[in-house]
C-alpha cells in the first residue's frame, strides 16, 4: 500500500495514507514517502493481545498446524480493532471533512471496506496476493478454476473436479465464518436498516487491482473491473553492497543461493527449522545469503563457511544479480513476483495464508519445487535445492515467465494510474460490473430455471402417465365389450 500511495502521489494525486502509528517496517527498508500520513494507534491492551495471538499463529504454522480457529481468532481481534477505529469521531470526522475523491483500500483488510463505507466515498481495492484468498464475485467455473486452498491445478481429472467442487463449497463457508467475525463491529457502528454486508462491499469496489500476472497464475475468467498489477513493487536495480559482492565472488561460477522467508517468520524463527536449513545449506557448493536475524541464531551452531546471515538484505537487487542460482522463499506474493521478474527458479517452504496456493502455481509452471514445513529435513532440502539448480528446465521456465511478465504493453504502475484516472474522469465504473452483482444467488446459478424445467418435465411425465392410463383403461374396456 506504501508503493501504491507513492506511485499515485508521483503521478499528480494528493494522497493521504491512514496508517497505524506503531507499524514497524523491516530494518533497512527504504521508504520514499512524499505523501501525507494520518496516524492512529489501537489501545495498548489490544497490541499485547494481538502480538500474543500472532506469535501463536506463526509458531503453529511453523509446526505445520493451520486450523481455521487460529485464523478466526486473529480476524476477531482485527474486528475489535476496527470497532475502536470507527468509534473515533475525531479521526473519522476529520477524514470525512477531507472529501476525498476516491478511497484505495487494502483488499485483505475487511475494516478498510467499512471505513470507505463510513466515508461514503467511491473506492477501489488492491489485493496484495492472487485470487482465491478472498472472493469478490469473479466467475469461478470449478471444472478448470481450482479453489485456492485445494492444492489443485487447472488440469483436473474427474476426482480432481469432485474435490474442487467440495473445496469451493468449504471455501465459501470459510469466508462466511471470517466475515461473521465483523458482525458485532457492523452492528455497533452502522444504524439498523443501512448495515452493509462485507461481501456486497467487496463487489461494490469500482476496481480490483490484483498483485498477480499471467506469467504466474492460471488463465481464468476475469471481469472488466479486474486489473493485473503484478510486479508493481519492481524498482530499478541498484548495486548491492560491496560486502555482499565480496562474499559472492568467493564462489565463482557456482554462484549463490538467496534465502528469505518473510518478515513474520524472521521474528518467530523455529530453532529446529533453522538448524535443519543450515545443515542443508552447508552441503551446497554455492554461497548462501540468508535473511535471518543473528539475535535468533542458536549459539551452539557455528555458521558454515558458505553461509552469511543478515537482518535485512536487498532482495530485489540480489535476485537481479547474474550469479544468483536459486531463491529459497516462503512463497509470499511479492517474493514470487520478484523471482519471476528476474527469471530465478525457486524452492518454496510455505507456511500459511496464500503461500501454499502460490507455490502450487510455482510448481505447475515448473518455476520451482515446494516443500511442506512439516517435511523440512536437511537431506530433503539439500536434495531439492541441488535438483532445481542442476535441472536447467527450471531456469528455462523461469526465464520464459520473466519474458511474459516484462512484455506487457503497459507497466503495472501505468495500469494502476491509468485505470484510477479513468474512473475519476468517468465518475465510477458501474458499467464494468455485471448485472449479476444485483441478482439473487438462485438467479445467478439458474436454480429458478432448473426448478421450472424440472417442474415442467415432471408435470409432463405425470400428465402423459395419466393419459396413457386413460387410454389403457379405454382399450381394456373396449376389449371386454367385444368379448361380451
Amino acid at each position: 500500500m506504501d508503493r501504491v500511495s507513492q506511485i499515485l502521489q508521483d503521478h499528480g494525486h494528493d494522497v493521504s495514507f491512514l496508517q497505524q502509528s506503531d507499524l514497524h517496517f523491516p530494518s533497512g527498508f527504504k521508504r520514499e514517502k512524499t505523501y501525507q500520513t494520518v496516524y492512529w494507534s489501537p489501545p495498548e491492551d489490544f497490541k499485547e493481545e494481538f502480538k500474543k495471538n500472532l506469535d501463536f499463529f506463526t509458531k503453529e504454522a511453523l509446526l505445520g498446524r493451520n486450523p481455521l480457529t487460529n485464523l478466526l481468532n486473529i480476524m476477531k481481534l482485527f474486528a475489535t480493532q476496527c470497532s475502536d477505529l470507527l468509534r473515533r469521531t475525531d479521526l473519522m470526522g476529520s477524514l470525512k471533512n477531507e472529501s476525498f475523491d476516491l478511497v484505495v483500500v487494502d483488499g485483505l483488510d475487511l475494516c478498510a471496506f467499512l471505513i470507505a463505507e463510513k466515508l461514503a466515498r467511491p473506492f477501489v481495492a488492491v489485493l496484495g496476493t492472487t485470487f482465491g484468498v478472498t472472493n469478490f464475485g469473479l466467475p469461478e467455473p470449478v471444472s478448470y478454476v481450482p479453489d485456492f486452498h485445494s492444492s489443485l491445478t487447472d488440469r483436473m481429472d474427474f476426482w480432481g473436479r469432485v474435490t474442487n467442487s467440495l473445496m469451493f463449497f468449504i471455501s465459501s463457508l470459510r469466508q462466511w465464518y471470517i466475515h461473521a467475525q465483523f458482525d458485532s463491529t457492523i452492528r455497533e457502528n452502522f444504524p439498523e436498516g443501512s448495515r452493509p454486508v462485507l461481501f456486497h462491499l467487496q463487489q461494490k469496489a469500482e476496481l480490483w487491482f490484483v498483485n498477480s500476472d499471467f506469467a504466474f497464475d492460471f488463465a481464468r475468467p476475469l471481469l472488466p473491473n479486474t486489473v493485473y498489477v503484478g510486479g508493481l513493487m519492481a524498482k530499478p536495480v541498484e548495486p548491492i553492497p560491496q560486502e555482499l559482492e565480496d562474499f559472492i565472488a568467493q564462489f565463482g561460477e557456482a554462484g549463490f543461493v538467496l534465502v528469505a522467508l518473510g518478515s513474520i517468520v524472521n521474528v518467530a524463527q523455529s530453532q529446529q527449522a533453522l538448524e535443519q536449513m543450515h545443515r542443508a545449506f552447508a552441503q551446497l557448493p554455492q554461497g548462501v545469503i540468508w535473511k535471518c536475524s543473528p539475535s535468533h541464531w542458536p549459539k551452539h551452531v557455528q555458521l558454515a563457511a558458505n553461509v552469511k546471515i543478515m537482518d535485512w538484505l536487498p532482495q530485489s537487487d540480489l535476485l537481479a544479480h547474474p550469479s544468483v542460482r536459486l531463491f529459497v522463499t516462503h512463497g509470499g506474493m511479492n517474493s514470487v513476483m520478484e523471482s519471476i521478474q528476474y527469471g530465478v527458479p525457486m524452492v518454496g517452504i510455505p507456511l500459511f495464508v496464500d503461500q501454499p496456493g502460490n507455490l502450487v502455481r510455482v510448481e505447475a509452471k515448473h518455476l520451482g519445487v515446494s516443500i511442506p514445513i512439516e517435511q523440512l529435513k536437511a537431506e530433503t532440502l539439500a536434495l531439492t535445492m541441488k535438483q532445481v539448480i542442476g535441472d536447467k528446465s527450471y531456469k528455462s521456465a523461469a526465464v520464459a515467465a520473466s519474458i511474459i511478465r516484462r512484455s506487457h504493453p503497459l507497466t503495472p504502475a501505468q495500469r494502476l494510474v491509468g485505470w484510477i484516472d479513468h474512473i475519476l474522469q468517468t465518475g465510477g465504473a458501474a458499467y464494468l460490473k455485471p448485472h449479476a452483482f444485483q441478482q439473487p444467488w438462485y438467479e445467478q446459478y439458474l436454480l429458478d430455471i432448473f426448478l421450472f424445467l424440472l417442474g415442467v418435465t415432471l408435470g409432463t411425465v405425470w400428465l402423459c402417465g395419466k393419459l396413457l392410463g386413460l387410454v389403457a383403461r379405454g382399450l381394456c374396456g373396449a376389449g371386454k365389450l367385444k368379448k361380451a
